[in-house]
């Protein structure tokens, strides 16, 4: 069991492309990290190898983010083997795209019990279970703003993660618990790149003030900062897309 003074996180979706550069970024930080995964056990493995390798601390953790079972357990594994939760990291999501004209209902629903009801089922827990000092980071898109075309159940999933995460932070008021939303522009994630040709991908590097697409690692330096640092920063939406927007 990890010490007392060790901060233990667990990063859902973290074998992702965001999730996976927030599960190295805090274990470099000192953190105990718990890697949650849904179908890839031998990335999470190999991530949990990696901390452990650098002297650190891991576990992996899987299952359906949707299904409330599976996620009290990931999070029973969790404190099980550190004594308690400190920071949870919501990064798993899916997206699916298409003109809200012709988007196949049966997409609308695996994206919006994913990112809806996943979220809610994790935000629950963390609400249960984190400590006091402790964090919740949802992660939502600047695509709920920028109105992209074919993007437009996409954005209402993770409008609803925003409203639910903003309303959760007064929620917890008196239990020494932030809760904030982190909303990515576009970011070099193989989520985001697939089916992107380079005319597409230039054209989006253009439109932000930073000529560039983000990168993993840009989100997790602000997912990072209100996991510990910025405990006066709470009920937010932080837009990290380099002034897209």
């Amino acid at each position: 069991m990890t010490d007392t003074n060790t901060r233990v996180a667990l990063v859902t979706g973290g074998t992702g492309g965001i999730g996976l550069t927030v599960v190295d970024r805090l274990a470099k930080d000192g953190y105990a990290v718990a890697v949650h995964y849904v179908g890839n056990k031998a990335k999470a493995d190999e991530a949990v190898a990696a901390i452990k390798a650098q002297g650190g601390k891991a576990i992996a953790v899987s299952g359906d983010v949707a299904d409330e079972e599976a996620m009290a357990a990931a999070f029973d594994a969790t404190e099980a083997e550190f004594g308690g939760i400190d920071v949870v990291v919501n990064t798993a999501g899916i997206m699916l795209l298409s003109p809200i004209a012709t988007l196949n209902l049966d997409d609308l629903d695996r994206m919006h019990r994913t990112n809806i009801r996943g979220t809610f089922v994790v935000s629950q827990q963390a609400a249960r279970r984190l400590r006091g000092g402790g964090a919740l980071i949802n992660l939502s898109s600047s695509l709920t703003r920028l109105q992209f075309p074919t993007y437009g159940a996409y954005a209402a999933s993770k409008g609803a993660v925003e409203a639910m995460t903003l309303v959760l932070a007064r929620e917890m008021r008196g239990k020494d618990i932030t809760v904030n939303a982190v909303s990515p522009g576009p970011t070099a994630t193989p989520l985001f790149l697939e089916g992107k040709d380079q005319a597409a991908l230039d054209n989006l590097a253009k439109a932000a003030p930073l000529e560039r697409i983000g990168t993993p690692d840009d989100i997790a330096e602000a997912i990072v900062f209100l996991a510990g640092p910025a405990r006066w920063i709470n009920g937010q939406t932080i837009y990290a897309n380099g002034g897209i927007i």
